[in-house]
């Protein structure tokens, strides 16, 4: 580990009134850099997510419907690098004669491009652009429409500056989800009633 590195954190600590050299700190600066590297592994090219994605009608079944899918996300504010998160929710129509992306890879997607020091507009951009361009580079159909859905609770809103607690949503939305009132809709309900 980059000895430089490690002074720096130690200049850190010392500069917000810390003593380096109490027991309970000696390692921080260690700990710190091994907590970065995990935490913004998303600068790392060599962890970007293989997509796995699959012929739509491969198994016997052809699907032209929604699909949606939710979880949390973890990410740092690149204005004071403090946590936010929150859940998402994406969702597509697959092409019949496209390709069905593996459920778990959204979920790996929006981890990826949350590990580095984003903003949530650009982060919500970055997982739909991601996700299109691997569901359409085959060749093949693209979906018929994507979007996904984030609302995170910002810590430096919250725990600093105006100190209020709230949540920030963000929308991309592509194709059918964009440009139908209909399906745009039928989304959001989805969100809102699930």
């Amino acid at each position: 580990m980059e000895e430089a590195i490690l002074d720096s954190i130690r200049e850190i600590l010392s500069y917000i009134g810390e003593d380096t050299t109490r027991p309970g700190l000696i390692q921080t600066p260690k700990r710190v850099v091994k907590m970065w590297g995990e935490m913004f592994r998303g600068y790392d090219q060599s962890q970007r997510p293989n997509v796995s994605i699959f012929e739509n009608g491969s198994d016997g079944l052809t699907y032209d419907q929604m699909i949606i899918d939710n979880g949390d996300f973890y990410s740092h504010c690149e204005h004071h690098m403090v946590p936010f998160f929150g859940q998402y929710w994406f969702g597509y129509i697959p092409d019949p004669e496209g390709m069905i992306v593996g459920l778990s890879k959204v979920a790996r997607v929006v981890d990826y491009h949350a590990a580095k020091l984003q903003i949530q507009e650009r982060l919500v951009h970055d997982v739909v652009e991601h996700l299109w361009t691997e569901l359409t580079t085959q060749g093949v159909p693209r979906p018929l429409g994507m979007g996904l859905v984030m609302r995170g609770e910002h810590l430096c809103k919250t725990m600093r500056g105006v100190k209020k607690k709230g949540k920030m949503t963000t929308t991309k939305l592509k194709g059918a989800f964009l440009d139908n009132p209909a399906v745009r809709n039928e989304f959001l309900n989805s969100i809102n009633n699930g």
